[in-house]
């Protein structure tokens, strides 16, 4: 173990006995408006790609970093103690669907500096953590995408291992203090991403502490590849994270009873960043900041989490 990460867990902990701290909101809902052209997403060298790369927003912190910092500075602002990379597709995996897979190193370098960028440049009196910010990619270990082949899969656990040891280096080279491995639908490739962390530390002495959000895809109570969220955190607990938590999929409302789970049984810091609701028909996300405010504020008053913040649809006044 590293003094950087034994010093970030120490601080982390000491500041979240203080005060319920807040990690930040959604990044696509602030990309999306700023209504950028399919050029903002084409780094130098790629514009003749401009259109097939038009939605992919990790590559934004390439071809207009501008657009992340200032976000990532709104954020602040708004009181994050947490700000997340823009890289939660920023593996080989999930690039591929726009063959921007040797540009992975760089991303996420690039989105863990940038994020470092803007904590310098907003400034305050009290400790800012960046969080590099993994994601499940588009692939799954548990389930076959093929009905009539329940045995194949795309990929197998070493190649989601390696993945996300590109990702974890990159981030690292960035400044990134924790990671957030997040928006776990299958806990399988979760423990991929663990193991490529403890590899990191155990051959490198890199040494990130570790946060944890599943997800439960439905009232079901249950993530896609079938577990409860008590199971869920059993599953993860020999990580050590410094938090477990639940993010995405649900609103508050319906999120409490999972995340109330979850706390009863977990012997670390809790965590829990909802949607604005449920999605609409057309996408959007209708829970003001006035109402997620007050469900959120039950869930500190029942002493349900350490900290708190918002997945999709919110923004810097949720």
């Amino acid at each position: 173990m590293t003094t950087t990460g034994t010093a970030t867990r120490h601080l982390l902990n000491e500041q979240a006995r203080e005060r319920i701290l807040i990690i930040d909101g959604a990044m696509g809902t602030q990309i999306q408006e700023r209504q950028l052209t399919p050029d903002d997403f084409a780094p130098d060298g790629l514009s003749d790609r401009a259109n097939a790369l038009a939605g992919n927003n990790d590559l934004l912190v390439l071809s207009r970093p501008d657009v992340i910092v200032d976000i990532h500075k709104d954020y602040l602002r708004a009181g994050a103690d947490i700000i997340c990379t823009n890289t939660f597709s920023s593996t080989s995996i999930a690039q591929a669907d726009y063959g921007c897979e040797s540009l992975v190193s760089d991303m996420n370098r690039a989105a863990a500096s940038l994020a470092r960028q803007a904590i310098d440049a907003v400034g305050g009196d009290r400790p800012r953590f960046v969080a590099g910010a993994i994601g499940p990619t588009n692939q799954t270990l548990s389930m076959s995408p093929r009905v009539e082949d329940p045995g194949f899969r795309t990929l197998d656990f070493e190649d989601l291992v390696a993945a996300y040891d590109e990702q974890i280096r990159g981030l690292h080279e960035g400044g990134a203090d924790l990671l957030l491995i997040e928006t776990v639908f299958d806990t399988l490739n979760a423990k991929a991403a663990i193991v490529a962390a403890r590899r990191l530390q155990r051959c490198h002495g890199i040494d990130l502490p570790i946060m944890i959000s599943g997800t439960i895809t439905d009232r079901s109570g249950r993530t896609l590849s079938g577990q409860t969220a008590t199971a869920f955190w059993h599953s993860v607990r020999h990580a050590a994270p410094i938090t477990i938590g639940l993010n995405c999929a649900l609103g508050a409302a319906d999120m409490r009873p999972h995340l109330r789970d979850i706390a009863d049984v977990a012997d670390t810091l809790v965590c829990a960043y909802p949607n604005a609701g449920l999605p609409n028909e057309l996408g959007g996300y209708d829970e003001s900041p006035e109402h997620m405010a007050a469900l959120l504020e039950e869930f500190a008053a029942d002493g349900l989490l350490n900290i708190v913040g918002g997945c999709c649809g919110t923004t810097p006044d949720h």
